[in-house]
């Protein structure tokens, strides 16, 4: 053959992209693990992948419960975008967001798995990938429309009855309720466990994977959000620390008296009322339990990518939706504009490659929300951010250390302090809250009161920084149909609307 006219081997042009794993984990509050400064709970491998990454002190979640927070870590928008401003089930997902981070990278061609909690309607859209395998946790709308086959739905309770032999096994034969204030360790083995079985399947993923193209993981555990049911040793653990007095106590803030009437003290699953100090610890040992199961499965993560060579070539993006006010201020649960709600873990770990890209780890205050996972990861894999999301990737803050936006609007439509859109400014000292229902107003300055203590809303040396913040939430609501806004003021007593009308009118559709 005529050398001239031989074929030559092609140099494959493919670029290089990075594995991804996103883990998120629900209603873990950002204090809650040792890189934050918490001495109480054992973290380790969280700990270490935060001191050898990029963890963001002031990382939030706009819109506090599960779906619109997911909603949001999906789709790379804001409230305002995507129109989802309280908890509400049984809006079709596809048909409103049919552009997501995972269907983005898997157009790119990664292969995109998701494991665990999706906390999407229908339950078992795939929303952009490839396959799920589902763990949604008690969700009362599934179970009502699932009607006693809940294991053709969810495919951990398929495996729990297989496992178990049992034909009628479920999660919530505890006793536990799934918003419930009260704990106890898990009675089966450990193995079957929620947490260890999303972490098994995760891994089964990452043995079996495509070799051939680069994979977007979502590991989603459903814990720490209730059932608060650690494996037994964990329980023991952090309850003999309750017990010697070990665990944190609860912040109380000087303005807590102003929602008296909407008290439900001692109601078992109630988000706003005391408790007696006994539940209320063992609740904190169930949760503190159940975040350190999480960080175990961490490690078995780390060794699983190690064993197939891929540490080297594999993003980790650890998130929550939100967190747990866990009994501050008398308040469990989430959708309150407070830091034990609001404020998250967010920590990013990265192949050697890119941090030399993108510059050395270490601990950043840089306002960062889950609307910037989309274009964070997406910027990571090198691929084109959609057009209509604006949330911002973190290369910035970390190359240049500079902040990303100068304040950040959250809120969400909440009963437990009174039919209220809770609205809140966060901006880089101050938090600016704002009850739509009777405009009670209330700031907080988190550089010296981190805990939310002592509200200086009514403070005249502070008075500046009130008027300040309101107008930067005058601007936001401004054109919001509810009408929160007449000119340059708040105006109280609106009628709350739970979506945005182009929300309602694609649920309709």
């Amino acid at each position: 053959m005529d050398q001239s006219t031989a074929p030559t081997a092609q140099k494959d042009e493919t670029p290089w992209r990075p594995n991804i794993i996103l883990v998120c984990v629900d209603e873990m509050r950002a204090d809650a693990f040792g890189a934050d400064g918490n001495e109480h709970i054992d973290t380790p491998n969280l700990d270490e992948l935060a001191r050898r990454g990029y963890r963001f002190t002031r990382a939030y979640s706009a819109t506090p419960t599960c779906v619109p927070a997911r909603v949001a870590m999906f789709t790379g928008k804001s409230p305002h975008l995507h129109g989802r401003y309280g908890y509400r089930d049984g809006i079709d997902f596809p048909s409103l967001y049919p552009v997501t981070l995972q269907s983005t990278l898997r157009e790119a061609g990664y292969q995109a798995f998701g494991v665990g909690k999706m906390h999407v309607f229908p339950e078992r859209a795939r929303c952009g990938f490839d396959d799920v395998l589902l763990h949604d946790g008690f969700m009362h709308i599934s179970r009502t429309l699932a009607r006693g086959t809940r294991g053709a739905i969810d495919d951990y309770v398929d495996f729990l009855r297989r496992e178990t032999g049992d034909p009628r096994a479920d999660y919530q034969e505890t006793g536990l309720g799934c918003n419930a204030i009260t704990a106890r360790p898990w009675e089966r083995e450990e193995r079957l466990h929620p947490t260890r079985w999303v972490a098994d399947e995760s891994m089964r993923f990452i043995e079996r994977r495509d070799p051939s193209r680069p994979f977007f993981l979502y590991m989603s555990f459903h814990r720490p959000h209730a059932p608060f049911d650690p494996p037994r040793w964990l329980w023991d653990k952090y309850v003999d620390r309750a017990r010697s007095g070990e665990l944190p106590e609860r912040a109380y803030g000087d303005w807590v008296g102003h929602f008296d009437q909407q008290r439900d003290d001692y109601g078992i699953g109630a988000q706003f009322g005391a408790q007696k100090d006994s539940t209320h610890q063992q609740v904190k040992a169930g949760y503190y339990g159940s975040i350190e199961f999480i960080d175990h499965q961490l490690n078995r993560l780390n060794e699983t990518l190690s064993d197939h060579g891929l540490l080297q070539d594999t993003v980790i993006l650890f998130v929550s939706d939100h967190g747990d006010m866990m009994g501050d201020h008398d308040m469990y649960q989430k959708a309150v504009g407070y830091e034990g709600s609001a404020r998250i873990p967010f920590v990013l770990h990265l192949p050697p490659r890119l941090r030399e890209q993108w510059g050395p780890g270490g601990e950043f205050d840089a306002i960062v929300e889950l609307r910037d996972v989309m274009p964070t990861l997406l910027d990571l894999a090198g691929v084109e951010v959609p057009e209509g999301v604006d949330g911002i990737s973190v290369r910035e803050a970390i190359s240049e250390r500079t902040p990303l936006r100068d304040h950040l609007q959250g809120e969400h439509t909440i009963v437990a302090l009174g039919n209220h859109s809770m609205q809140w400014i966060r901006s880089e000292r101050f938090k600016y809250i704002w009850f739509s229902g009777d405009g009670h107003e209330q700031l907080f300055d988190l550089e010296a009161d981190p805990r939310e203590l002592h509200d200086l809303a009514t403070d005249p040396d502070h008075a500046g920084e009130l008027e300040r913040h309101r107008a930067l939430l005058v601007e936001h609501l401004r054109d919001r149909e509810e009408g929160f806004v007449d000119g340059e003021s708040l105006v109280p007593g609106r009628r709350i609307q739970s979506e945005a009308s182009w929300v309602r009118e694609h649920a309709l559709a």
